[in-house]
């Protein structure tokens, strides 16, 4: 192969300037470094405190529930729940049976003794009445011929002893005319009676409790047909309530007639109505184990409504004074701890402790009043121990 004629000048190299990217910032390459260093940080703060959150082993703990407290317990012989029973109550229905054609109360109105309350369909009671008083009128327009017969006949007796027997005759039909007016006056009376059981009245002063039966159904005594209604309403005097409780048979000698108590309703705890013991039932309730006492209020207002769920507390003759107290919100003393210079109460939420400041009160029984902070309800820790704090998880 022959290259002496080759041409060597262009196997040289170029030295001219080729185009080339521009170098990367180095401001950029700082800012990227700082946010993957940053997100690091943040990764291995959160995952350690997730871990030591996992590690950490929860602190034994006993809680208690906030609850309302009266100062009455101090001096309280025993406690007992029941219900306000009205002692006048009646469920009112009809004697007769027949469609309800007129209501003309409804709940919550007040009656009158003797009021008419409502009316039953009375077509056939007025239909049979009329019968009763055309018949009452037909034996009484015999009544004069067998007066005036019974007259003739006493006359011609006199005179002659043939006539004895026409005498006895008219005897015999002026009786039985009186009899048969006697028996219409009784069906016309029965016919007044079946038309005024279609009235139903009010048998006593009160109040109507609840509406049982509409304008358009049949009622019925006892409730006699299977859609039929018995009471129409039941009414009750709400002057006569009382608050019925069962005292155990071991616990009664404690209690007699007169004994003092305060009443609270669970709808109002922290209402305090004054009373005292009206009644104590002489039996006992075999089953339960307990004897039924009745408490007459000395004073309350419309807010004790029949039915109202109670409880009763029974007091000591002595220092009644706590029995008009108001209810207060109670912790057991040793749930409340001083912590930097503040009153601490630590409330669970979850599984872990919350710190509340709370505001305290009056001491009693061991608990302490908790006039702000808490609500009624809420769980907190029974006892603060050093090993308590906010933030802590718990478990009982």
């Amino acid at each position: 192969m022959k290259t002496e004629n080759a041409d060597l000048s262009k196997l040289s190299i170029s030295r001219e300037k080729r185009d080339e990217p521009p170098a990367p910032s180095r401001f950029k390459g700082v800012g990227v470094t700082i946010i993957i260093l940053a997100a690091l940080a943040i990764a291995g703060y959160l995952g350690a405190g997730w871990l030591k959150s996992f590690l950490t082993k929860p602190v034994k703990v006993e809680f208690a529930t906030v609850s309302l407290r009266s100062p009455s317990e101090e001096i309280s012989i025993l406690t007992a729940s029941g219900y306000v029973v009205a002692q006048r109550k009646a469920a009112v229905a009809s004697k007769a049976t027949g469609m309800l054609v007129a209501l003309n109360v409804k709940e919550g109105d007040p009656v009158k003794s003797n009021q008419v309350i409502a009316k039953l369909e009375d077509g056939d009671i007025r239909a049979m009445l009329a019968e009763a008083e055309a018949a009452l009128a037909l034996a009484e327009a015999d009544l004069p011929e067998a007066k005036r017969n019974l007259e003739r006949q006493r006359k011609l007796a006199a005179e002659t002893s043939m006539a004895e027997v026409e005498l006895e005759r008219a005897e015999t039909m002026l009786n039985r005319v009186v009899a048969s007016i006697a028996m219409a006056k009784a069906r016309v009376e029965g016919a007044k009676v079946a038309l005024e059981n279609t009235v139903i009245r009010a048998p006593f002063d009160g109040t109507v409790l609840t509406k049982n039966a509409d304008v358009g159904e049949m009622v019925a005594p006892m409730a006699a047909g299977i859609s039929a209604r018995a009471a129409v309403v039941t009414i009750a005097d709400l002057g006569s309530l009382e608050v019925e409780v069962d005292v155990s048979e071991s616990n009664i000698q404690k209690i007699g007639l007169g004994t003092r108590a305060e009443i609270r309703l669970d709808a109002y705890p922290t209402l305090a109505y004054p009373g005292s013991v009206a009644s104590v039932i002489p039996t006992a309730d075999r089953g339960k184990g307990t004897v039924m006492v009745k408490i007459a209020f000395d004073e309350y207002d419309s807010r004790v409504l029949p039915e109202m769920s109670a409880k009763v507390t029974f007091l000591k003759e002595k220092d009644q004074a706590a029995a008009r107290l108001p209810a207060v919100l109670t912790l057991p003393e040793s749930a409340v701890a001083e912590r930097n210079g503040k009153t601490i109460a630590y409330r669970v939420a979850g599984d872990r402790a919350e710190a509340i400041e709370v505001q305290t009160g009056a001491r009693f029984n061991g608990l302490l009043e908790i006039r702000n902070g808490l609500r009624e309800g809420e769980r907190v820790i029974r006892s603060v121990k050093d090993d308590v704090e906010d933030g802590v998880k718990v478990e009982g």
